[in-house]
């Protein structure tokens, strides 16, 4: 009997059990993808929207379902707010929506036209940096830098919120809605929903404090 005959007389086949398995699936796979890209196509819902970021406006179609952090990112370049947890839970991708922080990551683009954005690159005035940026420097307030900007962005806005009287969850009294004497504990409570993992924070209580009192050292 041959070697390449089976038992039975049957020739064997030219290649084993397990080639055929894997030519099967990666046939299969292959005839499925131009089916599951035009479900994709046929799936997407684009809208045309006009977004004003850092004073200037841009216009952009977007899949509806695009978050703001991704348009930051992804379409317009501007890098310098972070993409972390994607769960709005460490504050990497904060960004000011008409004065307010919140994290872009949780919103839809096309919800912000007729909003005025600031991204960490709206801050600054050309060269001159905005107080609070010179103060992370001049503190210490990063080591890696990766939650740097939101950590700045969240900052801006808080020093906004206590002006106006807004009380926080260690505030001494939350019925008093005017100005805020911002203790460390203040600074801290109202900067927590920003995560560094490097752990600056000390720093960056003493930037966020040295601003709000009007100095840099």
């Amino acid at each position: 009997m041959d070697n390449n005959d089976r038992p039975d007389g049957e020739p064997r086949p030219s290649f084993t059990r397990r080639e055929f398995v894997e030519a099967v699936v990666v046939t299969g796979v292959a005839a499925g993808l131009p089916a599951m890209a035009a479900g994709r196509a046929e799936g997407v819902e684009t809208a045309s929207c006009a977004l004003t970021i850092n004073s200037q406006e841009h216009h952009l179609t977007l899949d509806t379902r695009t978050t703001l952090l991704d348009a930051l990112r992804e379409n317009l370049h501007l890098s310098g707010t972070k993409k972390g947890c994607d769960h709005g839970q460490c504050g990497a991708c904060t960004v000011l929506v008409n004065g307010k922080r919140i994290n872009s990551c949780l919103t839809f683009a096309v919800m912000h036209q007729g909003d005025h954005i600031t991204t960490i690159e709206g801050l600054s005035q050309g060269a001159d940096l905005h107080p609070m940026q010179a103060a992370f420097v001049e503190y210490d307030g990063f080591q890696c830098g990766y939650c740097t900007p939101g950590q700045i962005c969240s900052a801006v806005a808080l020093l906004d919120e206590v002006r106006a009287g807004a009380p926080s969850a260690v505030s001494a009294d939350v019925r008093n809605l005017g100005p805020v004497q911002l203790s460390d504990d203040e600074i801290r409570e109202r900067m927590s929903g920003n995560i560094c993992r490097c752990g600056a924070y000390p720093n960056i209580v003493a930037a966020v404090r040295a601003v709000n009192q009007g100095r840099r050292s």
